[in-house]
């Protein structure tokens, strides 16, 4: 083993509370213990396979990096251990002073940091980070080059015992699951930065909004419940003598209405009178949402010093301080390569929309095998075996278009060729949950308002490639098939994926600790006393830096997807939320559920399992906050279409109010809805020609043994020619009316509200004022002390 460090190199000087003794910044071995910082010796460790052959061209790049870094003045320690070599790396504090001083004089940075102080170590990790992605060898080639060709294997940052052990108590384990709304989140921020902070801030906000709108969704199922057995419509079904039509071809026969209800009770639990005031609560349920999101933002972010902070000004810092003639990155556009992102971003759009196109043909295939089955069980539910079969394939079609989405949105920023690293993730973060809400919502998109729309009727069948007849909607509506791939997709997402996140990690790690012991035994044993203290001022010995070292190079990597993938999964569980929620009353109870065990899950990983994520400062959630905004206003359009198109909630107020037996009757002795499922009702009669090509004779003998010559189907057409009736036009009509009143009305409601709930508390915007103002009187005063000090000297 090599070590190669001094503890006498060490000058970090930083100010004590107390002030200054003598208009001299006290030394760190001058302090008092309590005021001592913990001083980490350093900043993150760079590992590489062991390999000291100086013909090789990657022991060359390796070494000509690391010149380049004493070339900054910064300190590598390098341990070898078995096939490995460790390079410590700390900064020089020039850099931090140079950091602090152009952030003091930063219009948009101004006291992100407090001056007086020492530099926090999260702070120093991110700055340090900065400066090795942006040193470059003679060939041009930075750190991620080398990391790509193996010159280096990884690069991570240490995490700190005592800290870790503080959060874990508090915040990173099972069994603070009852304090699911009281996260340290100060602590989180000290620890991980204001951009980790934010979002388990976020999640957390976000998990308290949803307890009112599962309470509602739960009342709302009850609601249907409660009016199970009474409702006159299933009575209708079950009670029927209705003959239907063959479902597919062949072997399919005619069949009974009333063998479906128990689909028809399925179906009222999801398309009632309570699921359209659930769905107009929950439009402007995600406005509030995000309006109170905001005021709870700015008191954390004002609290923290960064309300006016900004990421690129910041950036531009950090180049200053990595290399003082660098030049910045001037605007560009270029619109041929906009162009062709464009291009390649609808193609991808395509690509997903046509494994819809796959999802359609395997429901109506399987849906055809089902229906041929010998097993009485599968003929019978061939039509909701299909759906939650195609449900399934969908959820693994996503886990294989996430990967794909991931790597063409990379390509499509790189194409772009963006300024900065900020811009960078604007544009990947658009690009990706396009691609994923695409791929998660067309079928359901399909579901809503295709399925049984565009499938024909009997004599005039729409088929793919001439064989496969389109699907059917149920006599009772489309909506429960909706539901059906909702909550499967939405089930298998959070729980499957959850169980991933969390086994994977753990078992690599419980794999490595074996593996691990043996190493700490070759490290051997420390028999200093000053390593086992571990004083701020304590320079570790060799062996217990390496422990140090491997204990965390064998937790999980870490990378610039971490966090975003974690966004990701809790936005596109937010659209599941509120966009067709009409049609799944229970899904915010479900996320409520989910996402209690995701914020201890998500911190166990972070804290625990994985190494340390670099502690990045935001003060806003960033680009995910249009997209909220985005996704509340769809929610508004999808939901009113789904009650408007979809359900039946219009018929069957047409129905009621105009060709019902109430429509012209005031008695309270008559039922409104009586006659309505016969009234959504065609028939096809075995007389027309056209009708006999679609259905052979042996499909029109019931189960009974009766030939039957005519059949019904769900539309509103004429029995003798099938032109659509008079009534499909008007309710057509209804259904648009609808659509278009709800639309308005809820988005005049969430611009209200947003209008009327500010983004700022009055007490936020006050202390800015007076924080601005305490400031400004500080430069005064110093320029005042320097003007004293000047005259003096004359």
């Amino acid at each position: 083993m090599v070590y190669k460090e001094r503890e006498d190199d060490l000058e970090l000087q930083v100010r004590s509370k107390e002030g200054v003794d003598n208009g001299r910044e006290p030394l760190l071995s001058e302090m008092p213990k309590a005021h001592k910082p913990a001083v980490r010796l350093f900043d993150c460790i760079l590992v590489a396979c062991l390999n000291e052959d100086e013909v090789d061209p990657m022991f060359k790049k390796r070494e000509a990096f690391i010149n380049e870094l004493k070339s900054k003045k910064m300190k590598v320690t390098k341990i070898m251990h078995d096939n490995k070599v460790f390079y410590g790396i700390r900064a020089p504090e020039e850099i931090f002073e140079k950091f602090k001083y152009l952030l003091k004089v930063s219009d948009s940075c101004n006291w992100s940091i407090k001056q007086k102080d020492c530099i926090p170590h999260i702070t120093r990790i991110r700055v340090c980070h900065f400066v090795l992605y942006h040193t470059f060898i003679g060939t041009g080639e930075g750190l991620s080059d080398l990391l790509k060709q193996d010159a280096f294997e990884t690069l991570f940052y240490l995490h700190e015992k005592k800290e870790q052990k503080r959060l874990k108590k508090k915040w990173a384990n099972w069994g603070a699951i009852r304090y699911v709304f009281l996260q340290p989140i100060d602590q989180i921020r000290d620890y991980f930065g204001e951009k980790v902070a934010l979002y388990f801030l976020w999640l957390g906000w976000y998990t308290l909004m949803l307890i009112p709108a599962a309470i509602i969704g739960v009342v709302v199922f009850l609601y249907a419940i409660a009016f199970f057995s009474t409702d006159p419509l299933i009575k209708e079904v079950c009670e029927s003598n209705i003959i239907m039509c063959p479902s597919c071809d062949k072997k399919c026969q005619v069949w009974q209405l009333s063998d479906t209800c128990g689909y028809a009770k399925m179906s009222h639990l999801f398309d009632n009178e309570g699921t359209v005031a659930f769905a107009m609560f929950m439009a402007i349920w995600a406005t509030v949402f995000l309006e109170l999101w905001k005021r709870h933002r700015s008191l954390h972010v004002t609290r923290w010093n960064v309300y006016d902070w900004c990421e690129d000004e910041e950036e531009l810092i950090l180049m200053i301080v990595n290399d003082p003639h660098c030049k910045p990155k001037d605007y560009k556009r270029a619109y041929l390569q906009n162009i062709l992102v464009i291009l390649l971003g609808t193609l991808v759009l395509l690509l997903i929309i046509g494994m819809t196109h796959v999802l359609v043909i395997f429901r109506v295939w399987s849906a055809t095998v089902l229906a041929e089955a010998p097993w009485k069980f599968l003929s019978d539910y061939s039509n909701v075996i299909s759906v939650m079969l195609g449900a399934v394939l969908h959820y693994f079609i996503i886990q294989f278009m996430t990967h794909v989405n991931k790597f063409m949105a990379l390509k499509l920023i790189k194409m772009e060729k963006l300024r900065s690293g900020s811009a960078k993730e604007r544009s990947f973060t658009v690009k990706m949950f396009t691609f994923q809400f695409f791929t998660l919502f067309s079928s359901l998109i399909y579901v809503a308002f295709f399925l049984g729309r565009i499938n024909g009727y009997p004599g005039n069948y729409v088929r793919i490639a001439g064989k496969l007849r389109l699907e059917e909607c149920h006599p009772s509506g489309c909506l429960t098939d909706l539901f059906i791939q909702m909550a499967v997709i939405m089930l298998l997402k959070q729980t499957v994926n959850n169980i991933i996140e969390f086994t994977v990690p753990w078992f690599k790690r419980f794999m490595k600790r074996t593996a691990f012991k043996k190493e700490l035994r070759n490290c051997g044993n420390c028999y200093r006393k000053a390593c086992r203290n571990e004083g701020p001022d304590v320079n570790l010995c060799e062996i217990c830096n390496l422990r140090d070292w491997l204990r965390n190079y064998n937790l999980s990597a870490v990378d610039a997807f971490s966090l975003f993938n974690e966004y990701l999964e809790m936005v596109i569980q937010f659209s599941f939320t509120t966009i067709f929620v009409a049609a799944f009353p229970l899904a915010p109870l479900f996320a409520l559920i989910n996402n209690i065990f995701e914020i201890r899950l998500d911190a166990i990983k972070m804290l625990r399992l994985g190494r340390r994520i670099v502690p990045n400062k935001a003060n806003d959630i960033g680009v995910w906050t249009p997209v909220l905004e985005v996704i509340g206003v769809m929610a508004v359009i999808a939901n009113g279409l789904v009650i408007g198109i979809s359900s039946d909630f219009v018929p069957r107020l047409v129905y009621r109010y105009h060709y019902g037996p109430c429509a012209n009757v005031t008695s309270t002795d008559i039922q409104c809805m009586e006659g309505f499922i016969a009234y959504t009702l065609s028939t096809a009669y075995m007389s027309e020609e056209s009708v006999r090509r679609d259905f052979v004779p042996s499909q029109m003998i019931t189960p009974s043994g009766l030939n039957v010559t005519q059949c019904s189907y769900r539309d509103y057409r004429n029995d003798d020619d099938h032109s659509l009736t008079s009534q499909f036009w008007l309710i057509l009509a209804a259904r648009f009316a609808f659509v278009i009143l709800f639309e308005h009305v809820i988005l005049l409601c969430k611009f209200l509200i947003a209008w009327f709930v500010p983004d700022n508390p009055i007490r936020v915007k006050n202390h800015n004022l007076h924080d601005r103002l305490t400031r400004l009187k500080h430069e005064l005063q110093e320029i005042a002390e320097r003007f004293d000090s000047k005259s003096t000297d004359v």
